[in-house]
C-alpha cells in the first residue's frame, strides 16, 4: 500500500488525516492483511477530532515528509477514531496500561503483523523535548528491535496478552466492595485536596468530577462536613474561575494552571455532563444562588450550540488558531469579544445523508468557508424510540443528561 486511505472514511478525525504524507489505512481486514503479508510492524494512532495533542502531533510528525518517510517504511500505519471505535482504543488503553504508563490521547501503539501490542506511548514530540524521546528516534529504534531483536518483542508482546488476558478474566466476585470502601476511600483522597484552591494536585488541574462526587456522597452519608467543604469549594473555585466560559457557558476540560485561570480551550461533552450532575446534587442541599446560574448557562450552552435543529447531538469542538482566524471572515463563528464560544448556525447549515458503504447516517456541514466538508455519527434521539448510530459512550452520556435536563424541573428564580 503506497496511498493514504482515509479520504473515503466518514470520521472528523479520520478526514483530518487524508493529507498526510503518512499511508494510513482505517482500521480493517485489509489492513491487518498488509502487515502480515509484509511482515512490518503495525503502528497504531488512535485519537479524536477534538483532542489537543492529536492535534500538536499530527502537525509536527504526520506532516512531516521526513517522518512520514520513516513510518511509510517500516511500519503499516492504521488511524482510529477512538469515538468511532472505542472498543479498539479500550484494548490498546489497557496494553498501554500494562506497560506501567498513563493512557490518554493521541494513543500510539506499536502492534506485531497479527496485531498484538508489543510497545507504546501517547504524544511524542518530532525531536527530544518535554522528557519525551522524538518519534523519529521512536520509530528507528522500534523497527530496529523488530528486525533484530525479536525475543524482546516477543517477551513484551507475551507480557502484554497476559495483563489484558488477566484483566479480561475478572469477576463480579472480584470487584467485590466492602461495605466501609466509600468511607476509607474519601478518608484517603481528601489528603490530597487543594484546600486554597480546590481540586486535586497542580498544573494542569482537571475537574475529577468522579472524585468530587464520591466525596459529597460521602458527606451525605457520613455526616463529616469536611468532604462537603471540599466539593463545594471546587465547585465555587472551578465556577469563579477561567475554566468556565463566562460569556458563552460551559466548562473547558482542564486548566492549564493549577488556579482554575488559564482554561485549556477544549469542551468536552461528557465533562459537562458530569460536571451539571454534580452541580445538581450540590445545589439540591444548599441551593447556592452561583451554581444555579452555572447550572443554567451550562445547559443553555449545550442547547443552543450543542444540538442542531433535526435532533443530532454536534461533536466535541476545539477553538483552535486556524478557528479564530476563521471566525473573522466566516459567518459560522459569531466573533464576541474576550470569548472562545462558538456560535454556529446550526439549521442552516447541517444536512443528513447516508453512507452507502454502511448504511449509517451522519451529519454533513461545511468547515468553516471553505468547500470541504466534515461527518461525524448522528445521535438520533432516544426519546423518540431511535438508538445512537456509532456514537461514543461520551455521546451518550451527555445525551441523556440533557434528555433528562429537558423534562425535569430545574431550579427557577434569579441567582
Amino acid at each position: 500500500m503506497s496511498e493514504n486511505l482515509l479520504g473515503q472514511e466518514t470520521s472528523p478525525y479520520l478526514l483530518q488525516h487524508a493529507d498526510n504524507p503518512v499511508h494510513w489505512q482505517p482500521w480493517g481486514t485489509k489492513a491487518l492483511a498488509a502487515a502480515k503479508e509484509s511482515n512490518k510492524p503495525i503502528l497504531l494512532s488512535v485519537g479524536y477530532a477534538a483532542c489537543h495533542w492529536c492535534h500538536v502531533m499530527a502537525h509536527e510528525s504526520f506532516e512531516n515528509e521526513d517522518i512520514a518517510a520513516l513510518m511509510n517504511d517500516h511500519f503499516i500505519n492504521i488511524k482510529v477514531d477512538r469515538e468511532e471505535r472505542p472498543d479498539i482504543d479500550a484494548i490498546y488503553q489497557a496494553a498501554l496500561a500494562g506497560l506501567g504508563q498513563q493512557g490518554g490521547w493521541p494513543l500510539t501503539m506499536f502492534l506485531t503483523p497479527d496485531g498484538e501490542p508489543f510497545w507504546g506511548g501517547t504524544y511524542f514530540p518530532p525531536d527530544e523535548r518535554y522528557g519525551r524521546p522524538g518519534f523519529a528516534t521512536v520509530l528507528s529504534r522500534l523497527s530496529q528491535v523488530f528486525q533484530t531483536d525479536m525475543d524482546t518483542v516477543e517477551q513484551n508482546r507475551q507480557a502484554l496478552i497476559q495483563h489484558l488476558s488477566g484483566s479480561d478474566r475478572a469477576t463480579a466476585n472480584d470487584a467485590y466492595l466492602p461495605p466501609d470502601c466509600l468511607s476509607s476511600t474519601a478518608e484517603q483522597l481528601i489528603n490530597h485536596i487543594d484546600v486554597d484552591k480546590g481540586g486535586l494536585g497542580g498544573a494542569p488541574k482537571f475537574p475529577n468530577i468522579p472524585v468530587f462526587e464520591l466525596l459529597w456522597r460521602t458527606r451525605l452519608e457520613t455526616d463529616i462536613p469536611e468532604y462537603g467543604r471540599a466539593t463545594e469549594h471546587t465547585l465555587e473555585r472551578m465556577c469563579e474561575g477561567g475554566i468556565y466560559d463566562h460569556l458563552g457557558g460551559g466548562f473547558a476540560r482542564y486548566s492549564v494552571d493549577a488556579d482554575w485561570f488559564a482554561p485549556h480551550f477544549e469542551k468536552m461533552l461528557y465533562d459537562n455532563a458530569q460536571i451539571l450532575e454534580l452541580m445538581g446534587l450540590v445545589w439540591q442541599r444548599h441551593r447556592d444562588p452561583l451554581l444555579h446560574r452555572r447550572i443554567h448557562e451550562t445547559v443553555e450552552w449545550l442547547l443552543r450550540d450543542m444540538i442542531a435543529e433535526n435532533g443530532a447531538l454536534l461533536p466535541p469542538w476545539m477553538l483552535t488558531a486556524k478557528a479564530r482566524k476563521a471566525s473573522s471572515t466566516s459567518g459560522i463563528w459569531q466573533k464576541l469579544p474576550n470569548t472562545w464560544a462558538p456560535r454556529p448556525t446550526i439549521s442552516a447549515r447541517y444536512t443528513l445523508c447516508e453512507n452507502t458503504e454502511t448504511g449509517r447516517k451522519v451529519a454533513q456541514a461545511p468547515i468553516f468557508s471553505t468547500g470541504y466538508t466534515c461527518r461525524f455519527p448522528l445521535m438520533k434521539w432516544m426519546k423518540r424510540g431511535w438508538s445512537p448510530c456509532g456514537a461514543s459512550s461520551d455521546v451518550c452520556a451527555i445525551h441523556a443528561f440533557t434528555q433528562a435536563g429537558m423534562t425535569r424541573s430545574w431550579p427557577t428564580g434569579t441567582g
